[in-house]
């Protein structure tokens, strides 16, 4: 009898055995469901936000481009009445160069085709005549365009936009045109160099001819793109997402949008792997936990709860450590499963979020000059440390206002706050891309210049001297301006010592009867 009993299933094992059954035949239709749900859904979302994404780059990239092409037709209205002037046609090439902020280099061309003012200077290029169709584009639309990519006088590889020049008489008298350097950092570059990333996402842009003029790959710029579905659908102006198969055989989700500007699209694609990753990352870790079909209620339930507080335990560590820079991406990471826990995980995110982007701004205030945008004692020490680390030379221009007391007590504060910000514009426009600008306090400032000897400093000084010399400031006049250089060799040499040189050199300047630089002897 004791035999015959043991033999058959008793109401516990049996509730067990269709407990753990039930639950295993659910939980399989589940997953599966889930899988092939959240699949589908994985990859529409991804394809709706790199639809997005690519709308949204071409809106900026139309905006910078309007804005450009506007700068460039103002200057049009300009250039016809000073074509037969060199000097004033190169001031005027070389304010659009600075002001525009969009091109590489800016050159006016007359109707012969012949270059007559370039903006950079080192282009070495004005007198040469245009030679081939593609450099000839512009000379032949008369009228404003975004040229096809070609080999410019200067050897770069661009593309162009151009505005033209009419006589009051309606005479056509050239183009002025601005280019972008497809091969080096460019407009595009500036609008674009963030949106790289290591899970396979990249953003690329093509021309009305199906030419990569911005690739991550630089090498891969000028390249013609046959065969490719969004290629086709973005240059024929069509917004769209889609599957696809980029050149090296990876399945992508692509999102394309039109640049109307200039006859551009832009791509912003993803692999579907990465896309997919997470969910298969998922399922294998279910299905890891629910693989040893033999335990009993007691181990389900404690694996059911322990799947439970495994998100929120980790959540509630990172929370811990919010400080941390890898927080974000911890709590990002983290496998909260279920409704709860992912809200938290968001709410979390965005906690993380906000106090990262709270101390990126107070770091940005407190190394920054709120009256001219400039650096100040703070950012400067930041800089000084970088350098002293890194060994390279550097020269360095102290500079103060001739008298500035004196305007403060003329005019009232609030016209030496106006002094101040436009000699901080004047320094700006008048340093190399290189250079650290920095308001030491009051009207002294600081210019480093990397790589620099003193020779180099002086210009750099003399320069600055002239132009507030000559530039008429609101209420005030002209100013004058002393000037103190000294030149850091690198090594052993204490930072602060090449300071107080410079230092020093700015009073030389001043009891030398000011308005002017002095060089600092050890230099």
């Amino acid at each position: 009898m004791s035999s015959r009993r043991s033999s058959r299933l008793n109401l516990r094992q049996l509730i067990v055995f269709l407990s753990v059954a039930g639950i295993l035949v659910t939980l399989a239709n589940s997953l599966y469901a889930i899988y092939q749900v959240q699949r589908n859904e994985l990859i529409s979302n991804a394809l709706n936000s790199n639809l997005a994404y690519a709308n949204k780059l071409a809106e900026i990239s139309d905006a910078f481009l309007r804005s450009a092409r506007k700068q460039l037709a103002y200057s049009a209205t300009l250039l016809p009445d000073l074509l037969n002037d060199e000097q004033v046609l190169d001031q005027e090439t070389s304010r659009l160069l600075s002001q525009a902020n969009a091109f590489n280099a800016v050159v006016v061309v007359n109707a012969d085709g012949v270059i007559v003012s370039a903006a950079p200077a080192t282009l070495a290029i004005e007198g040469v005549k245009l030679g081939t169709a593609n450099a000839m584009q512009s000379l032949h639309a008369r009228r404003p365009i975004v040229t096809d990519p070609f080999v410019s006088p200067a050897g770069n590889y661009v593309v162009s936009m151009s505005h033209p020049l009419f006589a009051v008489d309606g005479t056509y008298l050239g183009y002025v045109a601005g280019a972008i350097y497809l091969e080096e950092q460019n407009l595009l570059h500036n609008v674009l160099k963030y949106h790289h990333y290591e899970d396979g996402s990249y953003v690329y842009v093509v021309d009305r001819n199906k030419t990569l003029i911005y690739h991550p790959e630089m090498q891969r710029v000028g390249e013609i793109i046959s065969g490719n579905p969004v290629i086709d659908r973005v240059v024929l102006g069509q917004h769209g997402a889609m599957p696809a198969v980029n050149s090296k055989g990876v399945a992508m989700l692509a999102g394309h949008a039109p640049v109307t500007e200039a006859g551009w699209g832009i791509v912003m694609q993803r692999a579907r792997s990465s896309t997919l990753a997470a969910l298969d990352d998922f399922v294998f870790d279910v299905f890891s936990k629910i693989a040893p079909l033999g335990l009993l209620t007691l181990l389900l339930t404690w694996i059911a709860a322990n799947a439970i507080a495994k998100p929120l335990r980790q959540l509630a560590r990172h929370a811990r450590n919010m400080n941390n820079k890898d927080a974000e991406g911890s709590i990002a990471t983290t496998r909260s499963w279920y409704f709860e826990a992912d809200q938290l995980r968001r709410a979390l995110l965005k906690g993380v979020k906000y106090m990262q982007a709270k101390i990126e701004r107070l770091h940005a205030d407190s190394s920054t000059d709120p009256l001219t945008g400039l650096l100040n004692r703070r950012g400067l020490e930041e800089v000084l440390v970088r350098h002293a680390a890194s060994g390279v030379p550097f020269s360095i221009i102290i500079l103060d206002v001739d008298r500035f007391k004196l305007i403060n007590d003329t005019h009232g504060h609030g016209v030496g706050d106006d002094v101040i910000r436009a000699l901080a514009d004047l320094m700006r426009a008048n340093t190399g891309q290189g250079d650290t600008l920095c308001r030491a306090g009051g009207d002294e400032f600081l210019l480093l210049l990397p790589g620099a000897d003193t020779a180099t400093a002086a210009l750099t000084a003399e320069r600055l001297r002239a132009v507030a010399a000559n530039t008429s400031m609101t209420e005030v006049g002209k100013i004058t301006l002393s000037l103190g250089i000294a030149y850091w060799p690198g090594g052993d040499t204490p930072i602060s010592t090449t300071l107080k040189e410079a230092d020093d050199a700015l009073y030389d300047a001043k009891r030398s009867g000011r308005d002017q630089y002095k060089i600092a002897t050890s230099a």
